[in-house]
């Protein structure tokens, strides 16, 4: 069965390590904030300038104004700091996230990302996305295997506009978590019930299989 939205926050979070600075993208990485490890303090960092992001809200706990970069409500870690865009922008651009972790249409066998637009949809803007690919080392991509029409979405070749070239080694999607490797995706765990053939039928760039794939567990 393929995962939900919850359990692949749950598994990118075991990523997580004590004391990463962590850029959590729009969409599913934002759930990765609800699922942090006890014993490990990471201070999550939202790119309008909210570093030390702490879990949603409750009803009772609601601001306003206090907003992440998909403007959904958010609150404030202890050690929490709020400082400008800009200032935001050169914490990421500098290289002092630790992790990022982003959305994405298609990613490729070379570790090209297309994650901003689809040509003749509306969009509001690329976001802070081209900034986060081309400033981290350590990104994790999360999506959907392949498009409700069962189209692969991990191909040979990325068929929408680039976001960034180059820069991706780590793919979770719904069904499989997988690396990037001399020009093909490795497969390295598989989703509870998910059988390698059917990853395999759902991706279209070189796959490399092993012998024995793990399933993924979860509490």
């Amino acid at each position: 069965m393929a995962l939900s939205r919850e359990q692949m926050a749950q598994r990118v979070a075991r990523e997580l390590q004590d004391g990463f600075y962590v850029n959590l993208g729009i969409g599913i990485p934002t759930l990765v904030a609800n699922y942090v490890p006890a014993g490990i303090e990471v201070m999550l960092q939202s790119e309008n300038g909210l570093l030390g992001m702490g879990p949603f809200p409750t009803e009772d706990e609601i601001d306003a104004d206090m907003i992440n970069a998909g403007k959904q409500t958010v609150t404030a870690a202890t050690g929490a700091s709020i400082f400008s865009s800009a200032e935001s922008f050169a914490m990421i651009r500098g290289g002092h996230v630790d992790l990022t972790v982003l959305g994405a249409f298609e990613v490729d066998v070379n570790g090209n990302i297309a994650s901003w637009m689809i040509p003749g949809k509306l969009i509001k803007g690329m976001g802070g996305a081209m900034d986060l690919v081309a400033g981290a080392d350590n990104i994790i991509v999360t999506m959907t295997h392949a498009s409700k029409h069962g189209e692969s979405k991990l191909l040979t070749e990325c068929s929408l506009p680039l976001t960034g070239r180059g820069c991706i080694k780590k793919v979770l999607t719904d069904l499989a978590y997988l690396e990037i490797e001399d020009g093909a995706f490795h497969l390295k765990e598989r989703a509870p019930g998910v059988s390698v053939e059917e990853i395999i039928e759902k991706t279209e760039g070189k796959l490399i299989v092993p012998d024995n794939v793990p399933e993924m567990t979860f509490a």
